[in-house]
């Protein structure tokens, strides 16, 4: 397309980047670009689309790439993981993966802090006071590696005497285990989905957290 001054339109190049592609192979390409689950409205940014049903066109472009890989099928879908879309292998490869990621995961996360993570991720906003009475052991350490790794984050303060910091889980933590939400974290005996500074009552010590860490891992 030309201006009135006969010199190419570069507005719409920029705005509208490989628009006279498919819209599905648009999607995809940042799907599969993107380290992270990407939502509809970061997706229309980058598109450049800005049209009143632009989140219907990327949900129907989505559904069919979803078709196309099935009816090839192939290894991956897209899911809608951490409140975006994200390109994930099927889950009865999951196995053949792990394996693949065992080594690099055990690196990434020991087993003291996948314990207090889990109690995190269910209590949430927790205080670290909470997490060492259920765990038994001091957790300033382990915490402060989990905020390294962005699995964890401060979400506040507690109204409490010196109103202790509370924590809660990233969206990093929901992409690592493939949670599309914290309601699908699975239910787990003996910890409550209960923050730690609103009840009344105190945690129970004595919860088996190698238990529970093994139940959020499956």
């Amino acid at each position: 397309m030309t201006t009135d001054s006969g010199r190419p339109d570069n507005k719409q190049s920029v705005e509208t980047p490989c628009a006279t592609l498919p819209l599905e192979q648009r999607v995809e390409a940042l799907l599969f670009a993107s380290e992270r689950s990407l939502s509809e409205t970061k997706m229309k940014t980058v598109l450049g689309i800005d049209c009143e049903d632009a989140t219907k066109q990327i949900t129907k472009a989505i559904e069919s790439l979803n078709e196309s890989y099935d009816d090839s099928n192939r290894a991956f879908r897209v899911e809608r993981i951490a409140g975006g879309y994200r390109v994930m292998t099927r889950e009865e490869l999951a196995p053949l993966v792990s394996r693949l990621h065992a080594e690099r995961q055990q690196q990434k996360l020991s087993q003291a802090a996948l314990e207090t993570l889990s109690i995190l991720a269910y209590r949430q906003p927790v205080m670290r006071a909470e997490i060492e009475v259920i765990r038994g052991v001091a957790c300033g350490e382990v915490l402060r590696g989990l905020l390294e790794r962005r699995l964890v984050k401060i979400v506040g303060r507690a109204e409490e005497l010196g109103r202790p910091m509370l924590y809660g889980t990233t969206k990093d933590f929901l992409n690592i285990f493939g949670l599309a939400s914290l309601k699908d974290l699975p239910e787990v005996q003996g910890l409550e989905r209960q923050p730690s500074w609103a009840p009344k009552k105190a945690p129970e010590e004595g919860t088996d957290s190698v238990d529970v860490a093994k139940q959020i891992a499956e």
